[in-house]
């Protein structure tokens, strides 16, 4: 289950993420004697040449949603990449106390850096502090923790933005259709995550006067739930002319409820980028036009800043010599338009 930093910590985390770099810093101690700005640009791209070994501990949730499995391989294949990584990958658990040791345990083998996506940031934030502490720098992976003292860069999805995308694609969508009634398939009520995707997409839809929002229910991002909850929405709602769903897993569910009920009339907009999904929007042949990416590509940026961090350097594309002290991920809407530029980072 895909979740992040919420649109309201980051309008105050660039100013106080700088606080965790007191603790484990990932700046270069090279010198700069050319005014051109060149240097600054090689030292930035230097990040793709190799440099000294590194040991990078990842620590993440138990892999029970396609989404957290799609996270793990994608670590594990970056760090494949370079010949001056080693990744110690933790086998994962949703209990917070197993993950907490499991993390203590990457400490005490003295890590170079540190990649942590917490089952839950708050419970998992004093242990990341610890690490800090330690001088081991945390990269923090979506789900944020408490404090930005405790990770030295936050990398993760955009939430709201989701929320947003798929509001303003659905709007463009139902522009010209007078009195088109829109409906969601939303995630569990009790996750931030979820509040912030359904305040995006309502902010998005008041751009549309002509659209309504005639129903939403909550389901809990498993198949299971996603027919169940669909079932009732279909019974609910006789005609409509749009539906998002907030997850893609949970949206196999519902795609099965749609076929029981024989129901063609609507369109529909997945959530995080399936390769299930990809693959139909790309056949043109279901309900399912479209998808609003939570990439879980973000694992391998996570593991490029952590090896960077490591090493001192800057990141290519960027003139400073230090790694950001946070990354949003941009939510982008996947059609038949763009579907094969995607695909390879669909997720089973």
């Amino acid at each position: 289950m895909p979740s992040g930093l919420g649109r309201r910590g980051l309008l105050f985390g660039g100013a106080a993420a700088g606080a965790g770099v007191f603790l484990a810093g990932c700046t270069s101690n090279e010198s700069n004697d050319d005014d051109s700005g060149g240097s600054e640009r090689n030292q930035a791209a230097s990040n793709e040449e190799s440099g000294p070994d590194v040991t990078i501990g990842f620590a993440g949730p138990q892999a029970d949603h396609g989404w957290l499995s799609a996270i793990n391989e994608h670590a594990r294949s970056r760090a494949e990449e370079y010949d001056d990584v080693t990744l110690e990958i933790t086998e994962g658990s949703n209990d917070t106390a197993q993950q907490i040791g499991q993390i203590e345990s990457l400490i005490n083998s003295q890590v170079d850096v540190l990649v942590i996506l917490p089952a839950d940031g708050r419970s998992l934030t004093q242990v990341a502090l610890s690490a800090m502490n330690a001088g081991i720098p945390v990269i923090n992976l979506d789900r944020v923790f408490d404090t930005p003292q405790a990770y030295r860069c936050w990398v993760g999805g955009d939430n709201y933005g989701m929320g947003l995308n798929a509001g303003h694609y659905i709007g463009e969508q139902l522009k010209d259709v007078e009195g088109a009634r829109v409906v969601e398939l939303s995630g569990p009520d009790n996750l931030e995550l979820t509040v912030q995707r359904t305040q995006g997409f309502d902010d998005a839809l008041a751009n549309y006067p002509n659209i309504e929002k005639v129903a939403r229910q909550a389901a809990e991002f498993t198949v299971e739930s996603g027919q169940d909850v669909m079932s009732g929405l279909l019974q609910a709602v006789p005609e409509f002319d749009a539906l998002w769903n907030h997850d893609d897993d949970q949206g196999v569910g519902a795609e099965r409820a749609i076929d029981q009920a024989g129901r063609d009339e609507f369109f529909m907009v997945g959530g995080a980028g399936s390769q299930h999904v990809m693959e139909a929007i790309q056949a043109d042949n279901t309900v399912l036009k479209a998808t609003v990416l939570y990439p879980p590509t973000m694992a391998a940026s996570a593991i490029d800043l952590a090896r960077a961090c490591a090493q001192a350097k800057g990141i290519g594309g960027l003139a400073e010599f230090e790694i950001p002290s946070f990354i949003q991920l941009y939510s982008a809407v996947v059609t038949k338009d763009n579907v094969e530029q995607y695909l390879p980072t669909g997720f089973n």
